[in-house]
């Protein structure tokens, strides 16, 4: 087994950002996809979504996004600006599998033993599980939920209007997917997007500039955090046309039902309300169940971590999770840094505490 060698389980934002960054010491970098591209999650998302911080923000280490630096790229950009970036990291010495499911991951002699899904075995000193949380969708527990007549769509698996019959849909959730959603869907349906707070809103250019310039001057994006159990929400990055929108009564908010009964919405002042269907833009958890036989994670499936290093095992770390260190932990303009920052704690504990110089790595300018 080469002790150079680190495997990477998911090859989407984080898992690309981790081979660059091993490239960078010296380490062989192998990623694990399960799909059949090296997207992650990007190509699942809802057809309509677009990036809420500008191209000039949006890049990974060593290749900017391309284009007009000022525009919010949709989502088939950023899954071919994903896929041009892999192959330039394949060109460079970087493995990838794709079709590679990764079912456990177990402590081995040397390191780790990790089982796909194929029943192929690896063995590796150092793993890093970057496989996301877009496989893990969070359905809360509801009221009323599991027995409303109607359809309820997790965002996960939300692409267009067209997956949504009825006239009147309720939309749970006061994030940026969910107005993003029921903004849309209010072209064709009644919406009421319910919440158990008030949708908060930001303006996503004050003074004439994204807001995404603002954190890079004051330095909030690469502000360390305090430890959180849970994320705090986000507020609505708006451009001005959501509020409008809210102000206009093209969509409805309302304080979260009290229960669903049936085919009907129970409002907390009693009234009842027809829904034809439910969407729930309510986030995601981790998912890494092929963690859960070695004892890396909580009872709540949330990694025992530090600042993307294991609690549990030496030689384990984590890449993609939502506040891991900063802000901008799991997003593209900001996983590079974590992932910078995992990969060398990782690289120091394979050689000791022998110290080696970054390699320089060229990566074509899109």
């Amino acid at each position: 087994m080469s002790h150079d060698r680190i495997l990477i389980v998911g090859a989407g934002q984080s898992g690309l950002a981790a081979a660059y960054a091993a490239l960078q010491q010296g380490l062989r970098p192998v990623l694990l996809e399960s799909s059949d591209r090296p997207a992650g999650s990007w190509p699942r998302y809802y057809d309509s979504l677009a990036l809420f911080s500008p191209a000039r923000y949006s890049g990974l280490p060593g290749m900017a996004f391309g284009g007009d630096p000022e525009r919010y790229p949709r989502r088939d950009e950023v899954v071919a600006y994903l896929e041009r970036y892999a192959a330039a990291l394949m060109e460079r010495g970087a493995e990838l599998r794709t079709g590679a499911r990764v079912e456990a991951v177990q402590p081995g002699a040397s390191g780790f033993l990790v089982r796909l899904g194929d029943g192929q075995e690896l063995a590796t000193p150092a793993v890093i599980a970057a496989s996301g949380s877009f496989g893990r969708p969070h359905r809360p527990a509801l009221p009323g939920l599991d027995a409303f007549t109607g359809p309820v769509l997790h965002a996960a698996g939300y692409r267009s209007p067209a997956a949504l019959p009825g006239e009147h849909v309720v939309v749970v959730g006061t994030g940026n997917s969910a107005v993003q959603i029921a903004y849309e869907l209010a072209a064709e349906r009644r919406v009421t997007l319910v919440g158990r707070t008030p949708i908060r809103f930001v303006e996503q250019r004050p003074l004439g500039r994204d807001l995404h310039f603002w954190f890079r001057v004051t330095g909030f994006d690469r502000l360390p955090l305090a430890r959180a159990e849970a994320p705090p929400p986000s507020p609505v990055l708006d451009d001005g046309r959501y509020r409008r929108a809210l102000r206009e009564g093209r969509y409805a908010w309302r304080a979260m039902f009290t229960r669903l009964d049936g085919d009907q919405a129970v409002w907390p002042d009693g009234r009842r309300e027809r829904v034809d269907a439910v969407l729930l833009a309510t986030g995601y958890r981790p998912d890494l169940p092929y963690l859960a036989e070695m004892g890396a994670l909580a009872g709540d499936g949330r990694p025992r971590q530090r600042r993307g290093l294991s609690l549990t095992h030496s030689g384990l770390g984590y890449l993609g999770l939502e506040w891991q260190r900063t802000p901008s932990s799991n997003t593209l303009r900001g996983v590079g840094a974590d992932a910078h920052r995992v990969v060398v704690a990782l690289a120091r504990h394979l050689r000791g505490t022998e110290r080696r110089p970054r390699r320089g790595l060229r990566m074509p300018v899109d």
